[in-house]
């Protein structure tokens, strides 16, 4: 279990690391009102998230650390969208749509309003 945290922890630091790095370039080299660095990393988060489960099926199936170290790791430390959307993937795969849409929907309208009514309980 300490070993499997690790993994994790390295992994998240890691990845957070390089969102860091990215949110810090675009901002140097994109200066824009569109939030470019959050949809890049979380399109890149995506597509790694994606290419490591595949991977997970032809390289590492029986390691499960190095799927905790990847895709909970630095994909979570780098972006929680990529598991969101794997997630979501996961209910399509399993044939559960009004779940997914449920999900996807219900996540990304109250996420939007907790992050609202947050900020007004601050205020």
């Amino acid at each position: 279990m300490i070993r499997n945290i690790l993994l994790v922890g390295i992994g998240g630091g890691m990845g957070s690391i390089v969102r860091y790095l990215c949110q810090r370039w675009f901002a140097f080299n994109y200066p824009a009102h569109f939030p470019w660095a959050t949809f890049a990393v979380n399109i890149t988060g995506c597509l790694l998230i994606g290419i490591f489960w595949g991977l997970s099926f032809k390289s590492f199936s029986g390691n499960e650390s190095w799927k905790l170290f990847l895709m909970t790791g630095i994909c979570g430390g780098f972006t929680t969208f990529s598991a969101f959307t794997l997630e979501g993937i996961g209910l399509l795969r399993e044939e559960k749509p009004g779940l997914f849409f449920f999900y996807v929907i219900g996540s990304v309208t109250l996420g939007l309003l907790a992050t609202y009514g947050g900020m007004k309980l601050i205020r």
